[in-house]
This record gives structure tokens, C-alpha cells and sequence, in this order.
């Protein structure tokens, strides 16, 4: 597939997804079906075990290009657009590989959403978060505020539409890190290689770990995660962590 709204590099083992649909980088049905085109495809890639997803310039997503909302005359149509909404966040959470996100800027509406899907988030200083879907007759995004920040938070800016500056998201632990704009993929590409090292198998199963238990009663959630375990231990790449630890040596990963 050809992309005309975002930019796809692979190298050593590290996929970067730049949102490159100026002047905002504006989400509309093209760069959606581009989103999950890209992202299902690491699940089969071999040579990508991390990846990282940026926007162009000093802006993240500015949200929802508003000029291609569905009509309402159209059956089906608002119904076939929500779906569309929903699985290109759910693309990002529902990939095999860890998803980085490093906000380089405004991240607004639609573009908190694809935010708070990926797995680590991280923020360049000049960078702010909000949903302002009260200011445009819309609801949306209560889910994706919920999974980043705490009730009173949460429905502040929902209510509201207020942003919030990443340095307070950082201070109240929604996400890990702010450093300066030109140090943002530095930091991003640091942690992106500390996960490329670990195993590919080992790490597909810490991330459904993570996902199936974050919604599972915690007794359920720990007998899955030691399932999880147990399945994991028969593979060769297990057996490669276990030899290297023991022989003192760095292990030689094959993701079988």
C-alpha cells in the first residue's frame, strides 16, 4: 500500500509511523485506513518488534478533519465512519509489538485518542492534550481520557475542553517522560531499542498480558498471565533468555 498521510521507516527492528497530513495533521478516512493497514502489518513482520508512532513539525493531530463528517442522510454512513474512528485506535492497541508514542505537540480530540491506544507515551514540552469535543456539538472520548488520567481529571477536560500541558500529564503519571522537542526521538528511539533487544515472543505475550488483564478482576487477571507464562516457557526463545542468563552472555533471539 501506498501512504500519502503518514510516512513508514524500518530499521533495526524499530518501525516509525509519522501522521504527515499537514497543515495539522488532520485525521480523515484516508489516513484511518492507512493507520491500520500499517499497524496490522507489523503483527506479521518480522523485522519490526517495536515501533513508534510521531507527527510531522510541532503538531501531533490536531483531531478529526471536521470537513468530512458522515451526512446524516446517507444510511449507514455515520455508523460505517465511527467504525472506522474506533479500529484505527484499536490497531494500535490490538498490535503484537509495543507501540510508542512520542507527542511532539498538540495532541487534540481524535489525536488524544490514537494517544492513549498506543503502550508508552512520551512528550516533548511543547506539547498539550485535550478533547474539546464539547466545543464542536460532538461526545466523543471519554474512554481514551479514562485510560490516562484520574476521574476529577478526566471529566474536567471532557467537560470542559480544556488542555492540558504535557508537563502536568507527567506530574499526575498519565504518561513517562518530557524532555525538550529536539530531544523527543532520542528518548523515544532509546526506549524503542531497549524493547527491540528482548524477546519478540516474550514480548507478544507481555503485551496481551497487559491488555487482557487490564479489564479482568485481578485473581483472573494473574491466573491468565500464568498461563501466559507457562506457554511462553516451551519456546526456544525462553530457552535462549534462561541459557544467556545463566552462561552470563547476550541472548541471540530468533521470535520462535
Amino acid at each position: 500500500m501506498t501512504y500519502e498521510t503518514i510516512r513508514l521507516d524500518v530499521a533495526d527492528f524499530i518501525a516509525v509511523v509519522t501522521i504527515d497530513n499537514p497543515p495539522v495533521n488532520a485525521q480523515n478516512s484516508q489516513f484511518r485506513n492507512e493507520m491500520m493497514h500499517a499497524f496490522d502489518s507489523f503483527n506479521d513482520r518480522d523485522d519490526v518488534r517495536v515501533a513508534i508512532l510521531t507527527g510531522t513539525g510541532n503538531m501531533f493531530s490536531a483531531g478529526a478533519d471536521m470537513k468530512e463528517r458522515p451526512s446524516r442522510d446517507d444510511p449507514g454512513a455515520y455508523w460505517a465512519h465511527a467504525r472506522r474512528v474506533r479500529e484505527s485506535a484499536n490497531s494500535i492497541r490490538e498490535c503484537f509489538k509495543p507501540v510508542i508514542c512520542a507527542v511532539n505537540g498538540p495532541a487534540l480530540g481524535a489525536g488524544a485518542g490514537i494517544m492513549a491506544a498506543c503502550d508508552i507515551i512520551i512528550a516533548s514540552d511543547n506539547a498539550t492534550i485535550g478533547m474539546p469535543e464539547i466545543d464542536v456539538g460532538l461526545a466523543g472520548g471519554a474512554a481514551m481520557l479514562q485510560r490516562l488520567v484520574g476521574n476529577s481529571t478526566g471529566r474536567l477536560m471532557f467537560f470542559t475542553g480544556r488542555r492540558l500541558p504535557a508537563a502536568e500529564l507527567y506530574r499526575q503519571g498519565a504518561i513517562s517522560a518530557v524532555v525538550p522537542r529536539e530531544k523527543l526521538m532520542d528518548e523515544a528511539m532509546g526506549i524503542a531499542r531497549e524493547i527491540a533487544s528482548k524477546s519478540p515472543t516474550g514480548i507478544r505475550y507481555a503485551k496481551l498480558s497487559y491488555n487482557t488483564t487490564s479489564t479482568m478482576p485481578q485473581r483472573d487477571g494473574y491466573r491468565f498471565e500464568q498461563n501466559a507464562t507457562h506457554a511462553l516457557s516451551f519456546t526456544e526463545d525462553a530457552q535462549e533468555a534462561q541459557a544467556a542468563f545463566r552462561e552470563k552472555r547476550k541472548p541471540n533471539f530468533k521470535g520462535k
